[in-house]
């Protein structure tokens, strides 16, 4: 069967064509995806960048308004309290650090709704009261009237004063004098000497100017040094307003902000003007590499195109050469089958020869006495008795000098039954030597197998030597479409392999049958095997065991593609010394009609 190579190149060079195609256009999706993703990625990075340099912009802003504002309000207090201190400051926190607060503190708080712990009202009214105890001190009048006229119509919006118990001694504020801090942390920090500061926005405020709304202020606690420089005495809380501070902090992180966005604005257009000069960049690529695809295909489609003609022209050439060789060997066959045929049509002709020779003269004698026989049935009807009896007594003298009896005229006749014989013979022998020589190569039909092997093993008897027997078990078969002719050569290249294999004395047994998967012809015989080593290459073209001259080496390998291009299958069996089997199967249609040869 020949390989329809230019059919498959399409298809498997379509195929291949277009896995690559979906391979460069999956590539270009992932490229594009690749690269949409990084840019993302440098534009989330760009921006995060952006955004956490404005918010750490925006934190040290802050910091430094607090830490701006912190150390002003240090200074003030420093200022406040140098100023204060003989004007009623020492004096208030000497009176007031002489009330008693025990007596509330030790009052037990209570839970809120919110589960926090907060100052009972009995607690609350207790420090209430002390608030308004230290208000009614001549030294609260005096000192508040001093920090009003300081701290007017500057940007302080409340000052208080804590003694070291915690507890205010002073507020611009007057309603908060009295309470109690000594669980505030920006207390407790300030009397380790660490001034703490917050940033905080009050929708209402009570400051020095009144009541004030929106406004953001800085809280500073700050420790009250004493005249010696380094004793504390007490804590000061200073409320400043920076609600303008921050208004232009904001209006700055405001203009970072949109120049962020109108830079990451930028970012995306740019991205999306890359993405799609690339995406052009890559499918220009792809159209390319495409492109060279066909280009390939074509050039290659030539060659292949060109080499498929070559290979049909050399399987021409060869199946030529083939069939020139297999005819070589079937005429050497029938070479070898004309000297064993004119060998046994001798013997039959021979004897009919001489027996046709024997009756033409016997048959010569009997002449004579018939002639007189019909003289002398004309004389009986013209002459008397007399003369009658002269002539017959005349005739019997003739035909007792024939020395002829009736006994001869049937070994006559048996002679010619012999001829006969021979001559059917003789037709025997010729119509299978014509069925076996026929030449019609390339025509099939429906054929009879165990005819073909009766017939090749009635021609090969003439061939192999007689001392070796061939033995016929056909079972009934189903005809087969084939061609005949070849066929049979292969049948008679294995009945000969098998006589060479056996030599002097021996059998071959012939037997067909059907099985499961169709007819099965076995040719064996009880030779001396073929090794173990030569097994496998005896269907190789070329290859033979013979003395050179004595074979091509080619009857196998011819007889393999007969039936190989019949669809069938051939397979040796041997075992060296016990002789050789060739199995040969068909495979047919079960409907097929099954001839049985016994009938």
């Amino acid at each position: 069967m020949r390989f329809p190579l230019v059919r498959y190149f399409v298809l498997t060079s379509l195929v291949a064509f277009l896995l690559v195609a979906a391979a460069l256009v999956y590539f270009q999706r992932q490229q594009a995806e690749l690269f949409h993703s990084v840019q993302a990625e440098e534009a989330d990075f760009f921006n995060r960048v952006q955004s956490s340099f404005a918010k750490q912009q925006e934190e040290s802003a802050l910091r430094d308004l607090l830490a701006i504002h912190e150390g002003g309000n240090v200074n003030l207090t420093r200022l406040f309290a140098n100023t204060l201190w003989d004007q009623g400051l020492s004096a208030l926190l000497a009176k007031a650090g002489s009330i008693h607060v025990d007596h509330c503190r030790s009052m037990p708080d209570v839970q809120s709704p919110e589960g926090k712990t907060v100052a009972s009202p009995e607690k609350k009214t207790c420090f209430a009261e002390l608030g308004a105890q230290i208000r009614a001190l001549p030294e609260f009048a005096f000192l508040n009237d001093k920090v009003y006229r300081s701290m007017q119509r500057s940007s302080v919006f409340k000052i208080k004063v804590f003694d070291t118990r915690g507890v205010t001694i002073y507020s611009s504020e007057h309603s908060q004098v009295g309470d109690d801090k000594i669980a505030n942390a920006g207390f407790l920090g300030a009397m380790v000497g660490k001034p703490t500061s917050e940033l905080t926005h009050r929708d209402k405020f009570s400051a020095f100017e009144g009541q004030v709304e929106n406004r953001d202020l800085i809280s500073s606690y700050l420790p009250l040094y004493g005249q010696d420089g380094d004793s504390i005495i007490g804590v000061f809380e200073v409320y400043s307003d920076v609600t303008r501070f921050l208004a232009r902090i904001n209006e700055t992180q405001a203009k970072i902000r949109a120049t962020q966005a109108e830079n990451q604005n930028e970012i995306g257009q740019a991205s999306l003007a890359s993405q799609s000069m690339i995406d052009g960049s890559v499918a220009r690529l792809i159209g390319l590499l495409l492109g060279l695809l066909v280009l390939l295909f074509a050039v290659l489609y030539l060659f292949v195109r060109r080499a498929d003609h070559m290979l049909r022209q050399n399987e021409a050439e060869r199946e030529r050469t083939l069939q020139q060789l297999a005819q070589s060997e079937k005429m050497a066959s029938l070479g070898q089958m004309v000297a064993g045929v004119a060998h046994q049509l001798n013997t039959p002709l021979a004897f009919s020869k001489s027996n046709v020779t024997m009756a033409i003269e016997g048959m010569r004698d009997l002449a004579a006495p018939v002639d007189v026989a019909a003289k002398l049935a004309s004389i009986t009807r013209k002459v008397d008795d007399d003369v009658v009896a002269l002539n017959v007594a005349g005739a019997r003298r003739r035909l007792s000098n024939l020395n002829v009896k009736g006994k001869d005229v049937d070994d006559m006749c048996a002679m010619l039954g012999d001829v006969l014989g021979g001559i059917e013979q003789m037709s025997e022998m010729v119509t299978n030597l014509r069925d076996f020589t026929r030449l019609d190569r390339n025509k099939t039909a429906e054929f009879d197998l165990n005819k073909g092997l009766h017939n090749v093993a009635y021609i090969a008897r003439s061939v192999i030597p007689t001392t070796i027997r061939i033995e016929e078990d056909l079972q009934g078969l189903p005809l087969l479409n084939c061609n005949a002719s070849q066929l049979n050569q292969v049948f008679l290249n294995l009945i000969n392999n098998a006589a060479q294999a056996i030599g002097e004395t021996g059998t071959i047994r012939i037997r067909s049958n059907t099985e499961a998967d169709g007819i099965v012809i076995r040719v064996s015989d009880d030779g001396k095997g073929i090794a173990s080593d030569i097994l496998p290459r005896i269907f190789e073209p070329y290859f033979t065991t013979k003395p050179a001259g004595q074979g091509t080496g080619i009857g196998l390998s011819i007889a393999r593609e007969i039936v190989e291009n019949h669809g069938g299958t051939i397979a040796v069996e041997s075992t060296s010394p016990q002789g050789t089997t060739f199995i040969v199967k068909f495979k047919v249609d079960s409907q097929n009609t099954v001839l049985d040869m016994a009938a």
